[in-house]
């Protein structure tokens, strides 16, 4: 393992030799992949981890966010697992194959006999396969992949065991391949179709943070690393000339998390847009900024929410809260997450919870006739996609789109559809994610 100070490669023996430092410049190590369980970690890898998200630091992300990042870089190890396992199970039964060819000729064992090996190998891959397409530890694509996989083994047995069979004219082996080809083609068909089921972490959060502040311990606090958003209802003074001014757009997010994100990474700035949360963050200057943005009649509100059923019930709460707008003409724009963009995806991290079931079925009739009945029935089976499961770059990314779309407002390209034009104000949701 490389030192992440010096570079110097440390052998197992170095590190232990050195009681866990690098042998070179005795900067410790955090993390000894040998001592831990499956998941492995190792000091550059956490390190690439953190300029990766922070995009070489120049991007602030939350705790949460290297989670589902870390996370979801240790999946993609997985996703080679299903096309190893494929061709490795195409080399070796073509090597049966051959070998239950010449038996035919030879007639030194029968058929059957010849080909229980290949059955075996066929079985142990199907086992393997299955077993990651319904994994929950396992990334939608990689299901997705074992489910092709499945297919693909299953039309191979049925070719090649089909035709030996014939060839060797032995019923029970061609009864076997049809049994197996038609049920593993079929199970993978079926797997491929159930892509959008929910997931578990592979690191348990309380792990994870126990490996964040080891890190912190030896490496010192990660720079972009944002602490928790706190709650300052101390109300800021700010000066009369700045008060004077409106903005353009507003941005309200579902949580303070997402809020913060935003501000630490100058997305107001950029956009001349001012950054709220629904619970009022940043608190200080909420009232304030509020009164601001109602002296501006061409104001345009984007609603940021997780995918869930309180996320989806971000827009009628504006529309119908006294203390947004209110009986106020302001066009609204639901940039997302809505289920119905989580639906053509196979990459977000899906979560299932008790509370998300029973906030599902507690929502308005208002916000229940602004959703299919396939996403009331996702929502109400629990099912999350959380804003912080995304990386600070796609969330500005995203959202600049959402900001784009609504300036094409009435183009042809527009991907904006309109929802309703109740409460004296127009509402629009963006078509798509990212």
């Amino acid at each position: 393992m490389k030192c992440i100070r010096c570079s110097t490669d440390n052998t197992l023996k170095d590190r232990t030799d050195n009681q866990g430092r690098c042998k070179n410049c005795q900067h410790p190590f955090a993390f000894e992949p040998t001592a831990m369980g499956t998941v492995k970690v190792t000091d550059p890898m956490f390190a690439k981890a953190i300029a990766d998200l922070s995009a070489n630091n120049t991007l602030f992300f939350t705790p949460k966010q290297f989670l589902y990042f870390f996370d979801k870089r240790l999946r993609t190890k997985n996703l080679l697992s299903a096309k190893g396992c494929l061709l490795l199970y195409l080399v070796v039964t073509t090597f049966m194959t051959l070998v239950v060819g010449s038996n035919l000729f030879t007639h030194t064992v029968s058929v059957l006999m010849a080909s229980l090996p290949a059955i075996a190998i066929s079985l142990v891959a199907i086992v393997i396969l299955a077993s990651t397409s319904q994994s929950r530890k396992t990334s939608n694509r990689a299901r997705q992949s074992s489910a092709k996989a499945l297919q693909i083994i299953g039309g191979v047995i049925l070719a090649a065991g089909i035709g030996v069979s014939i060839i060797g004219n032995s019923f029970p082996l061609f009864a076997i391949s049809v049994f197996l080809g038609v049920g593993s083609f079929y199970y993978g068909r079926r797997q491929s179709r159930q892509m959008l089921i929910h997931q578990q972490l592979i690191v348990d959060a309380a792990l994870f943070q126990g490996w964040l502040d080891r890190w912190q311990q030896i490496n010192g606090s990660a720079t972009n690393m944002l602490p928790p958003a706190r709650e300052d209802r101390t109300p800021a003074t700010v000066n009369s000339d700045v008060t004077a001014y409106s903005f353009d757009r507003l941005v309200v997010c579902s949580s303070a998390a997402i809020a913060q994100i935003l501000i630490a990474n100058n997305f107001h700035f950029e956009n001349n847009c001012a950054i709220l949360s629904i619970t009022g963050y940043p608190q200080s200057i909420f009232d304030t900024t509020m009164g601001m943005l109602r002296r501006n009649p061409e104001l345009k509100v984007y609603a940021f929410h997780d995918c869930s059923a309180r996320g989806v019930g971000l827009v009628h709460q504006l529309r119908s809260s006294a203390k947004w707008f209110q009986n106020s003409s302001v066009e609204i724009f639901d940039v997302g997450l809505l289920p119905r963009q989580v639906f053509p995806s196979k990459s977000m991290f899906i979560q299932n919870t008790a509370d998300a079931v029973e906030a599902a079925k507690q929502m308005s009739p208002e916000v229940r006739s602004s959703l299919s009945e396939d996403e009331i029935t996702w929502l109400e089976a629990g099912n999350v996609v959380e804003l912080e499961s995304f990386t600070p770059q796609q969330l500005i990314h995203i959202l600049n789109r959402g900001i784009v779309s609504s300036r094409e407002l009435g183009s042809d390209d527009s991907s904006l559809i309109f929802i309703d034009s109740s409460y004296g104000n127009s509402y629009y949701a963006v078509e798509s994610f990212g």
